[in-house]
């Protein structure tokens, strides 16, 4: 039996331990104090315990000091298996925290208990991110227990707080520590597609923009006694959101959709009754640009068109950027794209492709710190909803893929 075969079996017989992982971890809530959580220390503990417990020992702490939870920090910490060399090392990194379950009368079960169901499992995190902690865990595990040294050193990195920001997660890590080199794979499991096919290797950049409009109040009846902010306001939400065919028109057939998408969403209330014009007005645009932009030039050109409306309507306009962010994509042709692609083919025989997403991810932080990674895992992406599932066939198949970069030379 070669290599290959014996970390595969032992795959293949991990049911049970998967969802004797995924349950021990779902049971411990694992929420930031943004959402009202106490952190991740405890799941945390846990799954060290866990891992120690089933043979996985070099275990190293890169916590970050947080006083809003009792804990005082927000746990990092980094699982190693030594390799033949430590040159080029494997890095497969999942996050410990969850989002809170939402409504729970839209649960069919105990969102904080794992039920199993003919092969699926359901609970809050079995997806996002335990799906892709445990594929690596029993992947690496896979290696201890046929005795195999893989070819390169392989680090599974559990971090905090990916679901509100990353301030102590990825970015503390980035920021204070000095764990990646340049030649370094680097595999994020939190985002897929249900064939297994799909590698995310770009972002769209992301900003979002505060507009408000300050005309003057005053009656209904007599409006040449004042300056509708409401009526600029959706004159230059309507200028704003043409920008998208008239100045970054580009297209880009690596995502979906293929063009830079720039559009008004969020609309505050001005004044409480219909027969007052209001003084002031707030809307809000997110937009989501390829990378072929820069998001100051798209920035100059929404100040353009304030600018004009200032002029036409006799108001003030102003905006607050609540985030903007520019994010460098990983080449199509990078050495973890090529690697990974060679493992998808043999475990699921699907042609992978590299694709770009309008959303974000913890990925984006490694690119633009210089560390080419990308985002992938086979899942149906039932993250954040009621009855949030992880099938086991696809927990074991993403298991046998990161065994196999393991594995290789």
């Amino acid at each position: 039996m070669t290599d290959k075969e014996k970390v595969f079996k032992f795959i293949d017989g991990s049911a049970s331990g998967v969802i004797e992982l995924e349950s021990l971890l779902t049971a411990i809530p694992a929420m930031a104090p943004e959402s009202e959580g106490i952190g991740e220390i405890e799941k945390a503990k846990a799954l060290e315990a866990w891992l120690r417990k089933h043979g996985i020992d070099k275990i190293e702490h890169f916590d970050s000091k947080d006083d809003r939870v009792p804990s005082k920090i927000r746990p990092n910490m980094v699982a190693t298996i030594q390799g033949v060399k430590d040159d080029r090392r494997v890095w497969i990194m999942s996050h410990l925290d969850v989002v809170p379950e939402g409504d729970r009368s839209m649960w069919k079960t105990d969102p904080f208990k794992v039920e199993v169901k003919k092969g699926v499992l359901y609970g809050r995190g079995v997806e996002d991110d335990q799906q892709g902690l445990a594929s690596s865990v029993f992947a690496a595990l896979a290696l201890l227990d046929s005795k195999i040294v893989p070819a390169h050193t392989v680090k599974l990195l559990f971090v905090a707080d990916e679901e509100v920001g990353s301030v102590h997660g990825i970015q503390y890590l980035l920021d204070h520590e000095k764990l990646f080199r340049p030649d370094d794979l680097i595999l994020v499991p939190d985002g897929g597609c249900s064939t297994g096919a799909d590698i995310e290797v770009a972002e769209k950049h992301i900003c979002w923009m505060k507009i408000t409009t300050k005309g003057k109040q005053t009656h209904a009846s007599m409006p040449d006694q004042g300056s509708n902010a409401f009526l600029p306001a959706c004159d230059l939400a309507l200028r704003i959101h043409a920008l998208e065919k008239e100045v970054f028109s580009a297209r880009d057939p690596l995502f979906a959709p293929d063009r830079s998408t720039i559009n008004p969403t969020k609309k505050e209330a001005n004044v409480p009754n219909i027969n007052t014009i209001p003084g002031d007005d707030v809307f809000y645009v997110d937009m989501r640009i390829l990378p072929a932009y820069r998001l100051d030039a798209v920035i100059a050109e929404v100040e353009k068109k304030m600018r004009a409306i200032e002029k036409e309507y006799n108001v003030k306009v102003s905006y607050e950027l609540l985030q903007s962010h520019e994010s460098k994509a990983t080449p199509s042709d990078a050495p973890v794209v090529k690697i990974l692609s060679e493992a998808i083919r043999e475990v699921y025989k699907v042609e992978p492709k590299a694709i770009g997403i309008g959303g974000g991810s913890v990925a984006a932080y490694l690119r633009n710190a210089g560390y080419d990674s990308v985002v992938w895992a086979k899942q149906d992406e039932t993250a954040h909803q009621p009855n949030e599932c992880a099938k086991l066939e696809n927990i074991l198949g993403d298991a046998k893929v990161f065994a196999s970069l393991m594995l290789r030379e």
